[in-house]
Protein backbone atom coordinates (compact mmCIF):
# COMPACT_ATOMS: atom_id res chain seq x y z
CA UNK A 1 0.00 0.00 0.00
CA UNK A 2 1.16 3.24 -0.57
CA UNK A 3 0.94 5.65 2.53
CA UNK A 4 0.73 9.33 2.57
CA UNK A 5 1.04 11.30 5.95
CA UNK A 6 -1.44 14.02 7.00
CA UNK A 7 -1.13 16.68 9.83
CA UNK A 8 -3.85 18.52 11.85
CA UNK A 9 -4.42 20.06 15.22
CA UNK A 10 -6.10 16.30 16.31
CA UNK A 11 -6.02 12.91 15.27
CA UNK A 12 -10.06 13.31 14.26
CA UNK A 13 -8.72 16.76 11.53
CA UNK A 14 -5.73 14.66 10.34
CA UNK A 15 -8.09 11.28 9.50
CA UNK A 16 -10.48 14.03 7.82
CA UNK A 17 -7.56 15.37 5.45
CA UNK A 18 -6.94 11.88 4.37
CA UNK A 19 -10.63 11.16 3.74
CA UNK A 20 -10.92 14.39 1.83
CA UNK A 21 -7.75 13.72 -0.22
CA UNK A 22 -8.46 9.97 -0.93
CA UNK A 23 -12.14 10.54 -1.25
CA UNK A 24 -13.63 8.08 0.67
CA UNK A 25 -14.96 7.51 4.23
CA UNK A 26 -12.52 6.07 7.20
CA UNK A 27 -13.18 2.51 6.88
CA UNK A 28 -12.23 2.38 3.71
CA UNK A 29 -8.34 3.40 5.20
CA UNK A 30 -5.70 2.16 6.46
CA UNK A 31 -4.31 4.66 9.11
CA UNK A 32 -1.32 4.73 11.37
CA UNK A 33 -0.70 7.24 14.14
CA UNK A 34 2.92 8.59 13.96
CA UNK A 35 3.03 11.11 16.19
CA UNK A 36 0.25 12.55 18.87
CA UNK A 37 1.57 16.30 18.85
CA UNK A 38 1.88 18.40 21.57
CA UNK A 39 0.11 21.60 22.70
CA UNK A 40 3.15 23.57 23.78
CA UNK A 41 3.72 25.93 26.10
CA UNK A 42 0.64 27.49 27.60
CA UNK A 43 -1.66 25.79 24.42
CA UNK A 44 -0.20 28.27 21.98
CA UNK A 45 3.91 27.92 21.78
CA UNK A 46 5.75 25.43 20.18
CA UNK A 47 3.02 22.89 19.41
CA UNK A 48 3.02 20.15 17.29
CA UNK A 49 0.62 18.59 15.02
CA UNK A 50 -0.63 15.39 14.98
CA UNK A 51 1.18 13.59 12.01
CA UNK A 52 -1.00 10.30 10.36
CA UNK A 53 -0.08 7.38 7.85
CA UNK A 54 -2.53 6.32 5.62
CA UNK A 55 -3.85 4.55 2.78
CA UNK A 56 -6.67 3.14 0.94
CA UNK A 57 -7.49 -0.38 1.87
CA UNK A 58 -7.02 -3.00 -0.86
CA UNK A 59 -10.63 -4.06 -1.94
CA UNK A 60 -11.39 -7.97 -2.09
CA UNK A 61 -13.37 -8.90 -5.00
CA UNK A 62 -16.90 -10.59 -4.25
CA UNK A 63 -16.91 -13.94 -5.40
CA UNK A 64 -20.18 -13.88 -8.40
CA UNK A 65 -20.35 -17.31 -8.52
CA UNK A 66 -22.76 -18.56 -5.66
CA UNK A 67 -24.98 -15.52 -8.10
CA UNK A 68 -24.17 -16.99 -11.17
CA UNK A 69 -25.25 -20.86 -9.78
CA UNK A 70 -28.47 -19.63 -8.63
CA UNK A 71 -29.80 -17.52 -11.43
CA UNK A 72 -29.18 -20.54 -13.47
CA UNK A 73 -31.01 -22.73 -11.08
CA UNK A 74 -33.68 -20.68 -11.39
CA UNK A 75 -34.22 -20.67 -15.39
CA UNK A 76 -33.78 -24.72 -14.90
CA UNK A 77 -36.39 -24.88 -12.12
CA UNK A 78 -38.99 -22.93 -14.68
CA UNK A 79 -38.14 -25.31 -17.50
CA UNK A 80 -38.77 -28.21 -15.11
CA UNK A 81 -35.59 -29.79 -15.70
CA UNK A 82 -34.10 -30.80 -11.72
CA UNK A 83 -30.18 -30.55 -12.67
CA UNK A 84 -27.15 -30.43 -10.57
CA UNK A 85 -24.94 -27.15 -11.19
CA UNK A 86 -21.18 -27.43 -10.52
CA UNK A 87 -19.15 -24.27 -10.69
CA UNK A 88 -15.70 -22.43 -10.62
CA UNK A 89 -14.62 -19.10 -10.69
CA UNK A 90 -10.88 -17.38 -12.33
CA UNK A 91 -10.40 -14.13 -12.32
CA UNK A 92 -13.22 -12.78 -14.51
CA UNK A 93 -14.54 -16.17 -16.21
CA UNK A 94 -17.61 -18.54 -14.39
CA UNK A 95 -18.04 -21.78 -15.54
CA UNK A 96 -21.20 -23.74 -14.80
CA UNK A 97 -21.24 -26.85 -15.75
CA UNK A 98 -24.63 -28.89 -15.41
CA UNK A 99 -25.72 -32.50 -14.83
CA UNK A 100 -29.06 -33.69 -15.52
CA UNK A 101 -30.79 -36.41 -16.94
CA UNK A 102 -31.93 -35.24 -20.42
CA UNK A 103 -28.43 -33.08 -21.39
CA UNK A 104 -29.94 -32.86 -24.87
CA UNK A 105 -32.84 -31.29 -24.11
CA UNK A 106 -30.43 -28.51 -22.49
CA UNK A 107 -28.13 -28.91 -25.48
CA UNK A 108 -30.74 -27.94 -28.38
CA UNK A 109 -30.05 -28.24 -31.74
CA UNK A 110 -26.48 -26.81 -32.63
CA UNK A 111 -26.18 -25.90 -28.76
CA UNK A 112 -28.98 -23.09 -29.42
CA UNK A 113 -30.32 -23.97 -25.95
CA UNK A 114 -27.09 -24.21 -24.29
CA UNK A 115 -26.20 -20.65 -25.64
CA UNK A 116 -29.57 -19.44 -24.87
CA UNK A 117 -29.14 -20.10 -21.32
CA UNK A 118 -25.58 -18.87 -21.27
CA UNK A 119 -26.79 -15.43 -22.73
CA UNK A 120 -29.43 -14.97 -20.30
CA UNK A 121 -27.68 -15.73 -17.23
CA UNK A 122 -24.56 -13.19 -18.22
CA UNK A 123 -26.91 -10.72 -19.12
CA UNK A 124 -29.23 -11.46 -15.58
CA UNK A 125 -25.90 -11.01 -13.99
CA UNK A 126 -24.22 -8.38 -15.51
CA UNK A 127 -27.21 -6.48 -14.43
CA UNK A 128 -27.73 -7.70 -10.58
CA UNK A 129 -23.83 -7.42 -10.04
CA UNK A 130 -23.66 -4.22 -12.19
CA UNK A 131 -20.47 -5.58 -13.64
CA UNK A 132 -19.86 -7.43 -16.59
CA UNK A 133 -18.34 -11.14 -16.09
CA UNK A 134 -17.92 -13.70 -18.61
CA UNK A 135 -19.91 -16.83 -17.88
CA UNK A 136 -19.12 -20.26 -19.68
CA UNK A 137 -22.54 -22.76 -19.33
CA UNK A 138 -21.55 -26.88 -20.07
CA UNK A 139 -22.85 -30.24 -19.62
CA UNK A 140 -21.22 -33.49 -20.12
CA UNK A 141 -18.46 -31.90 -21.88
CA UNK A 142 -20.17 -30.51 -25.00
CA UNK A 143 -18.40 -27.70 -26.09
CA UNK A 144 -15.18 -29.31 -25.55
CA UNK A 145 -16.66 -32.22 -27.99
CA UNK A 146 -18.30 -29.40 -30.19
CA UNK A 147 -15.42 -27.33 -30.51
CA UNK A 148 -13.07 -30.57 -31.48
CA UNK A 149 -15.92 -31.23 -33.56
CA UNK A 150 -15.68 -27.85 -35.64
CA UNK A 151 -11.86 -28.39 -36.27
CA UNK A 152 -11.95 -31.86 -37.60
CA UNK A 153 -14.88 -30.34 -40.32
CA UNK A 154 -12.45 -27.28 -41.25
CA UNK A 155 -9.44 -29.38 -41.55
CA UNK A 156 -11.72 -31.83 -43.62
CA UNK A 157 -13.35 -28.90 -46.04
CA UNK A 158 -9.93 -27.23 -45.87
CA UNK A 159 -7.84 -30.21 -47.02
CA UNK A 160 -11.21 -30.71 -50.20
CA UNK A 161 -10.85 -26.93 -51.11
CA UNK A 162 -7.19 -27.64 -52.14
CA UNK A 163 -7.97 -30.67 -53.65
CA UNK A 164 -11.17 -29.27 -56.12
CA UNK A 165 -8.95 -25.74 -56.08
CA UNK A 166 -12.80 -24.00 -55.62
CA UNK A 167 -14.03 -22.37 -52.82
CA UNK A 168 -16.65 -23.86 -50.79
CA UNK A 169 -19.30 -22.03 -48.32
CA UNK A 170 -20.32 -23.70 -44.47
CA UNK A 171 -23.26 -23.44 -42.88
CA UNK A 172 -24.43 -20.68 -41.36
CA UNK A 173 -22.62 -20.57 -37.85
CA UNK A 174 -22.69 -17.83 -34.18
CA UNK A 175 -19.61 -15.78 -33.59
CA UNK A 176 -18.15 -17.73 -31.18
CA UNK A 177 -17.94 -21.29 -33.26
CA UNK A 178 -16.96 -19.45 -36.47
CA UNK A 179 -13.85 -17.93 -34.87
CA UNK A 180 -12.74 -21.81 -34.24
CA UNK A 181 -12.84 -22.23 -38.19
CA UNK A 182 -10.99 -19.32 -38.71
CA UNK A 183 -8.04 -20.58 -36.22
CA UNK A 184 -8.22 -23.99 -37.72
CA UNK A 185 -6.86 -22.73 -40.34
CA UNK A 186 -5.53 -19.17 -40.40
CA UNK A 187 -1.99 -20.90 -40.59
CA UNK A 188 -2.56 -22.68 -43.04
CA UNK A 189 -0.70 -20.48 -46.23
CA UNK A 190 -2.60 -22.26 -48.89
CA UNK A 191 -6.42 -21.59 -47.79
CA UNK A 192 -8.20 -18.49 -46.33
CA UNK A 193 -11.21 -17.90 -44.88
CA UNK A 194 -13.65 -15.15 -44.79
CA UNK A 195 -17.07 -14.83 -42.64
CA UNK A 196 -20.30 -13.37 -45.01
CA UNK A 197 -23.73 -12.72 -44.48
CA UNK A 198 -25.70 -10.42 -42.22
CA UNK A 199 -26.95 -10.93 -38.54
CA UNK A 200 -25.89 -13.29 -35.71
CA UNK A 201 -25.63 -16.35 -37.84
CA UNK A 202 -23.08 -16.08 -40.88
CA UNK A 203 -21.69 -18.47 -43.34
CA UNK A 204 -17.82 -18.68 -43.71
CA UNK A 205 -16.37 -18.97 -47.36
CA UNK A 206 -12.92 -21.72 -47.00
CA UNK A 207 -11.12 -20.93 -50.28
CA UNK A 208 -7.50 -21.33 -52.20
CA UNK A 209 -5.21 -18.54 -51.52
CA UNK A 210 -4.15 -16.72 -54.61
CA UNK A 211 -2.00 -12.69 -54.85
CA UNK A 212 -4.45 -11.52 -57.35
CA UNK A 213 -8.72 -11.16 -56.15
CA UNK A 214 -10.40 -13.36 -54.40
CA UNK A 215 -12.86 -15.90 -56.14
CA UNK A 216 -16.71 -16.36 -56.23
CA UNK A 217 -18.00 -18.27 -53.98
CA UNK A 218 -18.90 -21.96 -56.32
CA UNK A 219 -19.82 -24.89 -54.09
CA UNK A 220 -21.66 -25.05 -51.01
CA UNK A 221 -19.87 -27.59 -48.47
CA UNK A 222 -22.14 -31.32 -47.54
Amino acid sequence: MNFLEFEGKTAEEAIDHACVHFQVPQDKLEIEIISLGSSGIFGLIGGRKVKIRAALKPETETSLLPQATEILDQLLQKMNEACKINGTQEEDQIKLCIEGDDPGLLIGKQGQTLEALQYLVTKILAKQAKKKTKVVIDIESYRERHEQALIDMALKYGDKVKRIGKPLTLSPMNAHDRRIIHLALQTDKELKTKSRGEGLYKKIVIYPAKKKGEPGVLAEAT
